[in-house]
């Protein structure tokens, strides 16, 4: 399944809009804060899936009822462009557990690239639900490898991908790939150039967020 976050009319629209903007994009902290409030609806959207189970809740004045969580998701993501989207996740799931993914492109120059994974830290994922928050999914080839090796690893439960832009190339490579995976997304674009960049999308999230790299 695939959610669209943008297909409703919400005050989501305005944080995305915010993230594109040429203009809005120079203050990194604006660009960054809008990240983490889009990683906070979507967790909600994703909260609205997982097992619940009621609980009596002992207040001054008697005894209240609530549909509570059976356990919280892992919250994975890949370095370094992620962490804003993440942090939103983290503010709703407060008591998830997290597992952090070294991943870039090394590219050549006809442009074409391979994913290098350099590190995975992260806790045991066997049984547990999984959502991996990346800011951009792009080609979609990072994502679908840092997903393969935690399935190598690991006995997942569910897997959630969530990402704040999407390409339609991307997403359907994700589908085709890892057909098992809920995918949740602000907002979907039809177009990538030679160096598999989203467009018009919202250009480097990792350098908009913490300044160029060298």
């Amino acid at each position: 399944m695939i959610f669209q976050l943008d297909q409703t009319n919400s005050v989501a629209n305005r944080f995305i809009a915010e993230m594109r903007n040429v203009h809005t994009q120079q203050n990194p902290q604006r660009f960054r804060y809008n990240q983490t409030r889009l990683g906070e609806i979507l967790a909600y959207e994703i909260s609205k899936t997982l097992e619940y189970q009621q609980t009596e809740v002992k207040t001054p004045l008697g005894i209240a009822q609530v549909n509570l969580p059976l356990a919280q998701p892992v919250l994975a993501t890949i370095l370094r462009a992620g962490l804003p989207f993440h942090q939103g996740f983290l503010n709703f799931f407060d008591r998830s557990a997290s597992a952090f993914i070294t991943a870039y492109r090394k590219t050549d120059v006809n442009h074409d690239f391979t994913i290098q994974l350099e590190h995975i830290s992260s806790p045991n994922l066997d049984g547990q639900v999984v959502i991996l928050c990346d800011t951009m999914l792009a080609s979609g080839q990072s994502i679908v490898q840092v997903c393969k090796r935690l399935q190598e690893k690991y006995q997942l439960k569910e897997l959630h991908i969530a990402a704040v832009i999407a390409s339609a190339a991307g997403l359907k490579y994700v589908q085709e790939n890892l057909p098992e995976a809920h995918i949740w997304v602000g907002s979907v674009d039809q177009e990538m150039n030679s160096y598999s960049y989203i467009i018009p999308g919202l250009g480097d999230a990792g350098d908009l967020s913490f300044g160029e790299k060298v």
